[in-house]
C-alpha cells in the first residue's frame, strides 16, 4: 500500500469521526477462561488460544505464555502497524525492519516480598532497526509520531480498572 491508497482509505473514516466523534469510538475485548489446569488462564486469541502462567521468576514452569511477553508482543504489534502506516503516510521508504520490545520488572513486587518493589513491567524500549535514505531528523519524526499514534504504548499510561462481579 502507498500513501495515496492509505488516504483514500482513511479519508471516508477521518471525516466521518470529525461529523460523528462517537462513531469513532471502537469496543476491543479479550476473552479467556480457566479451562487448562494450573496456575493459567487461557485466553482466545487471533491464531487460537494462549494459555499465560506464571513466569519461572514467580514459581511456573515456563511452560505457559508470560503475561509481561505477551504484552510487550501487543505493544511490539501496536508499534509495528502505527510504524508502517506513518512511514506509508509519509512516503518514506524503510526496508529490512526488525522490531524489538524489552521490558523489566521485579518479581519482589508481584509476589508480596518487598512492599516497595513496584509491581508491573518498567523500563520498556522499544526499537525499531530499519534501512532507509531519511536522515535522522525524519527518523527522529517518524519515532515520535508512531509513539503518539500507538494505542497500545498510549495505553500503558494509566492502568485499567479490574471489577469482579459474582456469576447470576
Amino acid at each position: 500500500m502507498n500513501a495515496e491508497e492509505l488516504r483514500a482509505r482513511q479519508a471516508p473514516l477521518k471525516e466521518r469521526y470529525r461529523q460523528d466523534p462517537v462513531s469513532a469510538r471502537v469496543v476491543s475485548d479479550a476473552r479467556g477462561d480457566y479451562r487448562d489446569p494450573g496456575i493459567t488462564a487461557t485466553i482466545e486469541g487471533w491464531a487460537g488460544p494462549v494459555r499465560a502462567g506464571q513466569h519461572p521468576a514467580t514459581g511456573g514452569d515456563g511452560g505457559d505464555a508470560c503475561s509481561a511477553d505477551l504484552l510487550m508482543q501487543a505493544l511490539l504489534g501496536c508499534v509495528g502497524v502505527t510504524f508502517r502506516a506513518v512511514t506509508t503516510a509519509m512516503g518514506v521508504a524503510v526496508d529490512d525492519v526488525e522490531l524489538a520490545a524489552v521490558c523489566t520488572w521485579d518479581a519482589r513486587g508481584t509476589l508480596g516480598v518487598d512492599r516497595d518493589a513496584p509491581v508491573g513491567v518498567g523500563d520498556i524500549a522499544v526499537t525499531i532497526t530499519v534501512d532507509s535514505d531519511a536522515d535522522d531528523g525524519r527518523l527522529a519524526r517518524i519515532a515520535a509520531s508512531t509513539e503518539r499514534y500507538c494505542v497500545v504504548g498510549q495505553s500503558l499510561a494509566s492502568p485499567p480498572s479490574i471489577t469482579v462481579v459474582r456469576r447470576g
